[in-house]
């Protein structure tokens, strides 16, 4: 595999480029630059590269509740799956969460991205809520818990 390198998404055209990597990945929930640069003062947003292409983004959503659930969500684009860019973008979320203290892991996950379902589920994720959102009635969502 290339060497992966993964940087903190900072700056507009770090942003910029988070944003074209969950566009590309999730349409359904497009998002503007300006809701990129609210997210990115509430989660980790960060870009994943191989030299100077960009290749993936990952979000990760600081822990939460009673359980200290933290999500995880590491995306590549479809030209560069295949590769192991994933599940080193996921082993580098996972331990960024589990240093913010999470307690629990989940992610969340379009049902349609049968690509995105089966590599959580490979890592051991299991559905725990299925819904779907006001903004787009056609479009179901799972939310999955890494299992202990």
């Amino acid at each position: 595999m290339d060497d992966l390198r993964v940087e903190a998404a900072v700056g507009d055209r770090m942003l910029e480029q988070w944003r074209y990597v969950h566009n590309v990945i999730v349409p359904p929930d497009e998002l503007s630059a300006d809701e990129v640069r609210e997210r990115s003062g509430r989660h980790r947003l960060e870009n994943a590269y191989v030299g100077d292409e960009l290749v993936g983004c990952s979000t990760v959503r600081p822990p939460d509740g009673e359980e200290a659930v933290a999500t995880v969500i590491a995306r590549v684009l479809p030209e560069h799956r295949g590769r192991g860019f994933g599940g080193v973008l996921y082993e580098h979320c996972l331990a960024h969460a589990r240093g913010l203290g999470a307690q629990g892991i989940q992610t969340v996950v379009l049902a349609a991205n049968a690509d995105g379902v089966r590599f959580a589920e490979v890592r051991g994720f299991v559905e725990v809520e299925r819904y779907v959102a006001p903004e787009d009635e056609n479009e179901v969502w799972l939310t999955l818990r890494l299992e202990a």
